[in-house]
């Protein structure tokens, strides 16, 4: 059975006064007179988001938008209003944060719709604004408001990646880069995560912008332009991290093959140094007549000495040739 959606609403006033809706209020309610407006917000699984959403006398293809399975940003005018699609970080508990949440709106003169499938941390500060009177004045104005606290939850996570990568700066710098490279690939997975709907969530609020809705005072668009700044700052603060973040990874496989160059080079000088004296002795170990020194008592003395002569002279070439 499909879960029962939790539902709130206000009825906000041009003196930025809020009225809760419930009950028969949250479908019947009518916007205020003199420039008020209805926000109600459904929660709960798509399953049960359409007959709520029909409840509100929506029409079909806004509650189809609305309801839809898999969702990207976007924003599509229909009539004298317009759907909405935005994104917001995870901040359940255990979650990740690229792992965003969808928040779905109907926006027009007089009023705004928006469900979620997911709690969205930032609907409940738009909330708490409400119920403070502190109420944006109007619809576009709400929107702006919402944008705008889903900006404010995403900073920190931005601001940490950043840290994140200040850390294997350091690191690097004391030639520590234990499972760094794995790490480096969690920052930039996370941040093309992000990214990837905070530049269409962008495209989505400057088409809003540009539809020029005759609802959508002044003030409004000042405000739906400041949210478009913020999510433009926090997309280019992704590219730098995810850039950051691959001159990070050059640096950490440039360490690890000179690294690996260094030892191989070891290895080589020490192979080169002992081959002379390998196959002296390997030359003298044949089963063969003629072997020299093989009937003397003094041969292993002498043969010893010539191994000792043949290790000082090259180490007096590989010193001359610096490879030591």
């Amino acid at each position: 059975m499909p879960n029962v959606p939790t539902a709130f609403g206000y009825a906000i006033g041009p003196d930025r006064h809020a009225v809760v809706l419930g009950g028969k209020a949250f479908e019947a309610a009518h916007a205020p007179a003199a420039g008020g407006y209805l926000w109600r917000h459904v929660q709960g699984d798509v399953a049960a988001l359409r007959s709520t959403l029909h409840g509100l006398q929506l029409d079909d293809s806004v509650v189809t938008a609305l309801t839809a399975e898999e969702t990207r940003p976007r924003c599509t005018p229909h009539g004298a209003g317009a759907i909405l699609v935005l994104r917001g970080v995870n901040l359940t508990e255990g979650a990740e944060p690229d792992d965003m949440i969808s928040l779905r709106l109907w926006v027009e003169a007089g009023q705004v719709v928006s469900c979620g499938v997911r709690e969205l941390k930032a609907l409940g500060d738009v909330t708490t604004m409400v119920e403070e009177g502190r109420a944006p004045l109007a619809s576009a104005d709400m929107v702006a408001a919402l944008v705008l606290r889903l900006a404010d939850r995403a900073e920190p996570i931005v601001a940490e990646l950043n840290e994140k990568l200040d850390s294997f700066d350091d690191a690097l710098a004391a030639q520590s880069m234990s499972e760094t490279r794995r790490a480096l690939a969690e920052i930039r997975q996370m941040a093309t995560g992000l990214r990837r709907y905070m530049f269409p969530q962008r495209d989505a609020l400057t088409t809003f912008e540009v539809e020029a809705f005759d609802w959508v005072s002044r003030e409004a668009l000042g405000q739906l332009r400041e949210a478009t700044d913020r999510l433009t700052r926090l997309c280019e603060e992704l590219d730098a991290i995810r850039d950051r973040a691959q001159i990070v990874q050059d640096q950490v496989m440039d360490a690890r093959a000179e690294q690996m160059n260094t030892q191989m080079f070891v290895l080589t000088i020490v192979s080169a140094f002992f081959l002379p004296i390998g196959f002296l002795t390997g030359l003298l170990g044949i089963n063969v007549g003629g072997v020299p020194l093989s009937d003397s008592p003094n041969g292993f003395a002498i043969t010893c000495g010539a191994i000792v002569a043949v290790l000082i002279a090259e180490y007096a070439l590989f010193k001359k040739m610096k490879l030591f």
